[in-house]
Formats: C-alpha cells, sequence, structure tokens
C-alpha cells in the first residue's frame, strides 16, 4: 500500500469515527407508543425486545380501552407484540398499568391499579394473578384507631407505581397516594405494609420509583412532591422492617420532581425529573450529588423530554426513556414517545430471582 494511499485512508476512518461518535447527552425519538392508551410508564428490557406499560394516567374511566403492555424490537424501536391486560373493569372504571419487572424466569410483572400484580409469560402469551389488589387504606388522620391506616391527611386510594424485587423474590411496591411501600411475598399473594411515612405524603404524587442500591443493601426511594413542594430521593436499609428513624435523604430537588430512575455500572444514579417545564434527567454520583443535568433547550419546554417516567438501560451505552406527557399528550399524543439518550453507561443488574 503507498504512502499517500494509506494517509487517504487514515483520514477516511477519522472523518468517518468522528462522525459517529455519540456524546454525552445525545437524544433521539426510537419509538412512538400508541394510542388509544399512550401515557407510557414503565419500561424494562430483556434481550432484543423492550416493553412498556400503560396507560399510567388519571380519566381512564371514559375510554372503554383495556390497559396494555407494549413489545418494542430493541434495534429498530418497532412495535412487535401487544398485550391487552384481562381481568379489568373498563367502563366506567379508572384502569391503569404502571410498572414493570422480570423474574428470573422470564416472566414479566405487571403492576395495575385495580387488579394488582398480574404476570405474563412471554412464551405462551397466558396472564395469570400474582398479587391481590392493593388495599384502600383509611386516613390515619380520622383517629379511627384502624390498622394499616395511611399517614396522609386525606383519604386516597391506592396508586401501585414501582415495583422492584430483591434476591429472596420479595417484590417491593410503592403506592404513590397512600404513603406506602408495600411487600408482596415470594410467590405472591396478599400486599403487606413495608414501611410507611408523612413524608411520602403528596398533594398529588408522591412515594414514586423504587430501586435496591448495586450492593442490595439499602432501597432507594423516590418521592416526587411531598406536602411542602419538594423533591426527594430517600434510602431505606433493606431489612424486615425499618423504623422511621432509618429514613434518610439522598437527594433533595427544590422543583422539577422525580419519579423513576436506575442505577448504571458506574455507581451513577440516573433519575427522570417529569414535572412540567424542568423535564428532564439528573445525574446522581455515589455521594448523592449532581454531577449533570440533561434538560430541554430554553425555547422547548416539552422536546425532547415531555414529563419523563422511567429509564432502562439498553445495554449500548443508552438510557431508554418512557416520556409520560401527562400535561400535553391528550392534544399532542405524538409526545407518547421512548427517547434513546447516550450516557455512556450500562445496567447495575437488577435483582431478578427465580419465584413459585
Amino acid at each position: 500500500m503507498n504512502r499517500m494511499f494509506k494517509a487517504a485512508l487514515a483520514g477516511l476512518c477519522l472523518v468517518a469515527g468522528g462522525a459517529g461518535a455519540a456524546e454525552f447527552g445525545d437524544v433521539s425519538v426510537l419509538s412512538q407508543v400508541p394510542v388509544p392508551n399512550g401515557f407510557p410508564e414503565g419500561i424494562v428490557v430483556k434481550g432484543n425486545r423492550f416493553y412498556v406499560g400503560g396507560p399510567a394516567t388519571f380519566g381512564t374511566s371514559l375510554n372503554n380501552k383495556p390497559s396494555r403492555v407494549f413489545e418494542f424490537d430493541l434495534g429498530s424501536g418497532e412495535l412487535t407484540r401487544t398485550f391487552l391486560t384481562q381481568g379489568e373493569k373498563v367502563f366506567g372504571s379508572e384502569h391503569a398499568n404502571s410498572c414493570l419487572a422480570f423474574d428470573g424466569a422470564g416472566r414479566l410483572y405487571v403492576l395495575n391499579n385495580q387488579i394488582g400484580t398480574w404476570r405474563l409469560d412471554l412464551q405462551t402469551e397466558v396472564q395469570t394473578g400474582y398479587s391481590e389488589p392493593f388495599p384502600n387504606l383509611p386516613t390515619c388522620a380520622l383517629g379511627l384507631g384502624k390498622k394499616p391506616c395511611s399517614p396522609t391527611p386525606l383519604n386516597l386510594p391506592s396508586l401501585p407505581n414501582d415495583i422492584v424485587f430483591d434476591d429472596e423474590g420479595n417484590a417491593y411496591v410503592s403506592d404513590s397516594m397512600q404513603a406506602t411501600i408495600w411487600r408482596i411475598p415470594p410467590g405472591g399473594g396478599a400486599p403487606e405494609v413495608w414501611f410507611q411515612d408523612s413524608r411520602f405524603a403528596s398533594p398529588y404524587i408522591g412515594v414514586n420509583g423504587l430501586r435496591l442500591s448495586p450492593d442490595r443493601t439499602k432501597v432507594f426511594i423516590g418521592v416526587t412532591v411531598d406536602l411542602l413542594g419538594r423533591g426527594s430521593i430517600y434510602t431505606l436499609p433493606l431489612v424486615a422492617q425499618p423504623q422511621k428513624e432509618d429514613l434518610q435523604v439522598f437527594h433533595r430537588y427544590l422543583a422539577g420532581g422525580p419519579d423513576g430512575f436506575a442505577f448504571g455500572k458506574s455507581g451513577k444514579l440516573y433519575v427522570t425529573l417529569a414535572l412540567p417545564g424542568s423535564s428532564g434527567i439528573s445525574v446522581l454520583e455515589p455521594d448523592g450529588t449532581e454531577s449533570a443535568r440533561l434538560k430541554n433547550p430554553l425555547l422547548s419546554p416539552f422536546r425532547p423530554y415531555d414529563s419523563p417516567a422511567n429509564v432502562a438501560f439498553d445495554g449500548q451505552g443508552n438510557l431508554l426513556v418512557t416520556n409520560h406527557a401527562f400535561a400535553t399528550g391528550i392534544l399532542l399524543p405524538g409526545q407518547f414517545q421512548v427517547l434513546k439518550v447516550f450516557v455512556d453507561d450500562t445496567e447495575s443488574p437488577l435483582a431478578q430471582p427465580l419465584v413459585p
């Protein structure tokens, strides 16, 4: 190979490499989430597919459409299958799917506000019930002496939001309107109160995202908006009965309430910020400090991020982010999207136990 040809080839490779190199925060639309339904919430990745649950919204009592789980191709972003939730009372009743989790056998678990947690075998497409519905608790403020009760100022219905397994097969579920974290025993059944606190109470959406720390010693807990208008990430030790004094602040947001989040292999925590006007991704270091904030341009308040709800890693250095679009989606259903955001990180593995 002569010297001139070698130089030309090297220059060509340099230009091609530079043009294709992703930079931190690069974002594109991977998938459109179909309507009816929309309002995507949970997202999980398995092999060459990813799964999105929804609609996670109020006002579904008149749409006469069952809640759904969508399956997409991880490479192309194309919709490959749709699973309609069985057993819901659809017309005249609020119904919603929210977040998702896998077990060690590759079965998918889906939270639903009416029927509790249901399980989907992706090979046979058979759906089965896993947990009983999450109870509507009376408010403790009434002083009726009923136990358990909800440490909220008003009587509010249950709203199961996020789910995470531990290595023993227990599933932990945040209840956004009852300031409660439930625990479902291995094999399913009746949810049990694991932890409650008035610091989780909210005028709208309170306790929200859940993840175990990479070393499996703590549960990280998001509160979108508390009664003082703040957003928070808390931690609790992963023990049978944590106490109120165990609840510690990991990071506080004065604006831009946190929704779902995920740990990277780097140890960083990637937190969706869901409130309109401050939508984006907050990157927290292991000591709780914020090292980066991915957000919208000044003159583009809803693009690319429109109330992002949850995140999952694709194994290629990207975060997949559900755009929940709760303030814009009715008028602009094209905002119901899954974004691909380059963060040059991969997933800290989730617990995926074998459960009965």
